[in-house]
């Protein structure tokens, strides 16, 4: 089987498990919230825009997610997958100049419903409630349902392996996983005391840190633009 037909093979498979996933979650939960739901996605769509380029690899980061955790804490099931793929969405359309990629958005799209919903119903899930570890739970599990399917991909599309791929993206991304885990806990906290409306106010602190991501990054892309996912490869051996 060609590289084609087994990237083709993995889109498949990642719009199979969406729409499972997906299809169980909007069964099992039909809470609304459409105040908090309506200023999610609005602030999860502009900040998808607010994107940076990871160095040595072929992907970016946007800077969306803490909005996406806090979908998933908040909200229901189904909200937190329609804020996702909508912001998902928006954040792959192409500029004025770039080409149209649908096999692209269709992965990016379904592998991060994929990812949201599975978060949304192990943060939910009795037994994660019961362990009082829920909010390392969804961190983890979008962690792991992101940049797995990612690593996977770009390993087939570049006929490399999938391990050096994946330490070099976690070790790139995994910080802003926890940054973005401690502004969802902390509006989570005091939403109940302020209201939905403390959202708004996450905004300012995304942009701060796209402009350092941006910034870091940059100079890292700089200094080698070449020998990166090299040496983070043999340092993960």
């Amino acid at each position: 089987m060609d590289n084609t037909r087994r990237i083709k093979t993995f889109i498949a498979v990642m719009m199979l498990a969406a729409t499972s996933t997906t299809g169980y979650a909007a069964f099992v939960n039909h809470g609304l919230h459409l105040y908090f739901a309506a200023a999610l996605l609005l602030l999860a769509a502009v900040t998808s825009r607010m994107k940076v380029k990871l160095p040595g690899i072929d992907g970016n980061m946007s800077m969306n997610l803490p909005f996406l955790l806090i979908a998933v804490v908040n909200l229901s099931s189904a909200e937190a997958v329609l804020i996702t793929c909508t912001s998902t969405l928006v954040q792959c359309w192409p500029q004025k100049s770039a080409k149209f990629k649908p096999q692209q958005m269709t992965f990016n799209v379904c592998m991060m419903a994929f990812a949201t919903c599975l978060a949304s119903l192990i943060f939910h899930a009795g037994w994660v409630r019961a362990m009082q570890s829920n909010s390392a739970a969804l961190t983890v599990t979008l962690f792991l349902g992101q940049t797995t399917p990612v690593a996977a991909i770009i390993a087939l599309s570049e006929s490399k392996a999938a391990g050096p791929i994946w330490w070099h993206l976690a070790h790139l991304s995994f910080p802003y996983y926890v940054v973005s885990a401690g502004v969802g806990a902390m509006v989570h906290a005091v939403s109940s005391h302020v209201g939905w409306q403390l959202a708004l106010a996450v905004f300012p602190v995304m942009y701060g840190v796209y402009r350092s991501y941006r910034l870091y990054f940059g100079k890292l892309a700089e200094t080698a633009p070449t020998d990166i996912l090299v040496r983070w490869a043999k340092a993960g051996a």
